[in-house]
């Protein structure tokens, strides 16, 4: 009996050793990370927050001198700050909002996309904000839509006639208040003198976008980490790393921030496609998303 409490105690002192020295262990990455990510910033008066997933560690700067509505928003459900209403109980409730999260929409070489309401364990759905984007400062007001040798800038990402048809030709129309074959014989001239003067600025305005002159912007490249929408000013909580430079995606996506540290663990992430509408075990599960800096 003597023998077998001397080895339980002994068991017991080992375990809570390597429990000591596993958590040393674990510390001293996670510090070197956060002090390579403070040194990585632009700003380091910026909020840098830590997104843990199941892959590694992901740290983010946020923009707030950029997209300030917006990157407060996304602090605020990080923190636990907004309050929701339970569909079936009725009650309030105010959580970390990412926590427990998958990265529902991954495609391959393109982007990495979590924070949907409609994936929130508790159903969770944040409000809408606009967006905040300029689109002067991004240069898309001095980008003509026609080159001129006749084709498209390559930054709309048109490749059919039907999609020309769909985000240039449908959206002019609108706007210049052309209905029907008949009218649109007769004003055929002012449409190709509105398309020659085209600009990026004026197709994406012309699609709903609204700009504001006030802050600063970026475009949408590689580490971005930026809003996704289903059109202009639907801005909630869901956003996306790109993973490469996707400037189709600029002046139509509000940033917020971008990755100063563990860009290869979202390429990790990415490297598994994942389908939005069909659940996977393999997405990559997004344990918390908290400030640390």
């Amino acid at each position: 009996m003597i023998f077998v409490r001397i080895y339980s105690r002994s068991r017991q002192f080992i375990y809570q050793l390597l429990l000591t020295i596993l958590l040393v262990l674990g510390q001293n990455p996670a510090h070197a990370d956060t002090a390579s990510a403070e040194l990585a910033m632009e700003d380091r008066l910026n909020p840098l927050l830590l997104i843990s997933t199941s892959q590694g560690n992901i740290y983010i700067e946020l923009f707030p001198n950029e997209a300030p509505r917006n990157v407060a928003n996304f602090m605020a459900l990080a923190e636990g700050e907004v309050e929701f209403i339970d569909a079936d109980t009725g009650a309030e409730f105010k959580p970390l909002y990412f926590n427990g999260m998958r990265f529902h929409r991954v495609i391959t070489d393109f982007i990495i996309q979590t924070g949907s309401g409609a994936y929130h364990p508790r159903g969770a759905h944040a409000d809408e904000l606009p967006d905040e984007i300029n689109a002067d400062y991004l240069g898309l007001d001095r980008l003509p839509v026609l080159n001129p040798d006749g084709t498209f800038n390559r930054m709309l990402n048109i490749s059919s006639k039907s999609k020309f048809d769909e985000v240039i030709l449908k959206p002019l129309y609108r706007r210049m208040n052309i209905d029907g074959k008949a009218e649109l014989l007769a004003r055929q001239e002012a449409v190709l003198k509105q398309l020659q003067e085209m600009t990026v600025k004026r197709a994406y305005e012309n699609q709903g976008y609204s700009y504001s002159n006030s802050n600063p912007g970026r475009g949408v490249t590689r580490g971005v980490v930026a809003l996704a929408n289903t059109g202009p000013d639907t801005n909630a909580a869901e956003f996306f790393i790109s993973l490469a430079d996707a400037d189709w995606l600029t002046g139509k996506h509000t940033v917020i921030g971008k990755v100063v540290e563990g860009m290869e663990v979202a390429d990790t992430i990415g490297a598994v496609p994942i389908d939005p509408l069909q659940f996977s075990r393999l997405s990559t599960l997004l344990y918390s998303v908290r400030r640390i800096h």
